[in-house]
């Protein structure tokens, strides 16, 4: 412990086993035993994405087939030979001790893996404490309030849980300090940032993480070899030989910062490579915590328009792909259209999601983490989410259920759409006498009023629940708008009261609105 934190053998990630107890393990029993465990349990979903990947490149070396790893460029040119390779890794059930070994111990220089390491530490810069100094060319460090998320920073910072102030920061536990190291890399902030100086110019100013903003979708199967080896991108038109494929704890140097990116390479730097933040952290006297932290930017230059394999991708009205983005108040069951039909004019499923085997895909779940965030500074909420087994519904596999889904989604959300308005509509009825007379109501978005919010919060459950009990194949010619319709209703109703429908205008205005709701109906009649 006195030499550092080695991610290896230190246990720093939450998992939960198949007997349903939950510890910690390091990187080496994780992938030992990646078969006996059927979750992870990251309390910080962006740092679970973004451990995803990083587990996803290693897998890539380590999984392998009479010698032949995933990562093979050979195999990698013939798409079918690099999923019958893929098929028997499954199949093995289990990851290879001894290549488990190989890559942890031999494959990757030493100290690596260490968290703390003085020369090259775990995904970080260590020219960031001579680098991020300030006009009198003292330590500018950012603090270790800033590489937390969820702790305030500056002088106006909130206290929401926990007394943590830049005047009095409070060190975070190595394994603590590894996840967040993680998170700021794919979900950290645009814009203002500790300022680092290499040439003569002291620039303070990055661009967002790859990941911020994002939703990430994941093939969930039931333990946690299989979702790895499944997390695996399948090759998109082979690999370069030309370019090393190489992630930042495999590289001889340190990129540099005012040079061009390195392409992105198939499988390590696609899942590893797009970083726009460096971080270095600090240790304490026994190197069991993070005391401090740098956190400036680490290149300028262009982003890549690779796509990332985890993400939904929708076409904007001028044909561009735009990433889905988070949001708090959305379930993840409105996206399952987007995962199960195939690429289509408006959505992008994830890479991730195709070409999974066959006979696996009854048993696999889709688990989403997401981060809502702006595309600069401000973090609102994150969240993780998981479906029950569904991926056997995928157009390719069941296009009768898949596009069933795809209907009764479509159907939730126009449904939703027109309780909102007919929320917005009984509020304007029941608050404006000239409203109530005349056919043409002009509505303010501006002035919702309080119903439409309501009446929302209680529909969306609702039609939830009513989704997953049309997902059957027993239900596919059923028609999904009237139990949506009643649902709408009763959430109306819900969201007004009863106190206020014994007013005549409330209850005028409630007929009007219902009325508006019940349209729906006869228009798809």
């Amino acid at each position: 412990m006195a030499d550092g934190f080695d991610l290896r053998d230190e246990p720093w990630i939450p998992v939960r086993w198949g007997s349903g107890a939950s510890s910690w393990c390091g990187l080496r029993e994780l992938f030992h035993r990646a078969h006996e465990i059927v979750d992870l349990e990251l309390p910080v979903p962006p740092a679970a994405s973004g451990l995803l990947r990083i587990l996803a490149a290693m897998t890539a070396r380590i999984a392998r087939d009479e010698g032949v790893r995933l990562d093979d460029e050979d195999i990698a040119e013939e798409i079918t030979t690099w999923l019958e390779t893929r098929e028997r890794v499954l199949a093995s059930g289990q990851f290879d001790p001894t290549a488990v070994e190989a890559y942890l111990d031999e494959e990757v220089p030493a100290g690596r893996f260490d968290l703390f390491d003085p020369v090259r530490p775990f995904l970080q810069d260590p020219r960031l404490a001579a680098e991020c100094v300030d006009v009198q060319g003292s330590p500018n460090p950012s603090g270790v309030n800033k590489l937390v998320f969820g702790r305030p920073t500056g002088v106006n910072g909130a206290v929401l849980f926990g007394h943590f102030t830049d005047g009095k920061p409070v060190a975070v536990p190595a394994a603590e300090a590894a996840w967040h190291l993680i998170a700021q890399l794919y979900c950290g902030p645009a814009g203002q940032c500790t300022p680092r100086r290499i040439t003569e110019v002291r620039t303070g100013s990055g661009d967002a993480g790859p990941q911020r903003k994002a939703v990430s979708y994941h093939a969930w199967a039931p333990d946690l070899f299989t979702t790895l080896v499944l997390a695996v991108p399948v090759p998109d038109g082979g690999a370069d030989a030309d370019v090393p494929d190489e992630c930042p704890w495999e590289t001889g140097e340190l990129p540099d910062p005012l040079a061009p990116l390195t392409e992105l390479t198939w499988p390590g730097r696609v899942l590893t490579g797009r970083f726009r933040h460096a971080v270095l952290l600090v240790p304490n006297a026994d190197r069991t915590a993070a005391a401090d932290a740098y956190i400036t930017w680490s290149t300028h230059a262009p982003k890549s328009t690779a796509r990332d394999p985890y993400v939904i991708l929708d076409r904007g009205t001028e044909g561009q792909l735009n990433v889905r983005e988070a949001d708090g108040t959305r379930a993840l069951w409105r996206d399952v259209d987007a995962l199960l039909l195939m690429d289509g004019s408006r959505t992008l499923r994830p890479h991730s999601l195709n070409s999974l085997p066959p006979l696996l895909r009854q048993h696999l779940s889709v688990r989403a983490y997401g981060f809502d965030q702006d595309g600069k500074q401000t973090d609102t909420t994150w969240f993780e989410a998981t479906t029950p087994p569904l991926l056997h519904w995928q157009e390719d596999s069941d296009p009768r259920m898949a596009r069933h889904l795809a209907r009764c989604h479509q159907a939730a959300e126009d449904v939703g759409d027109r309780l909102e308005y007919a929320a917005r509509l009984a509020w304007k009825l029941a608050t404006d006498a000239g409203a109530a007379t005349t056919n043409a109501v002009k509505l303010d978005r501006r002035k919702p009023g309080p119903w439409a919010a309501a009446a929302l919060s209680r529909y969306w459950p609702a039609a939830e629940r009513e989704f997953w009990q049309l997902a059957h194949p027993d239900r596919c010619d059923t028609a999904p708008l009237p139990p949506l319709v009643t649902a709408a209703l009763t959430a109306l109703d819900d969201a007004i009261g009863a106190a206020n429908r014994a007013d005549i205008r409330v209850a005028r205005a409630r007929t009007r609105a219902r009325a508006a709701v019940r349209a729906l109906l006869r228009a798809a009649a």
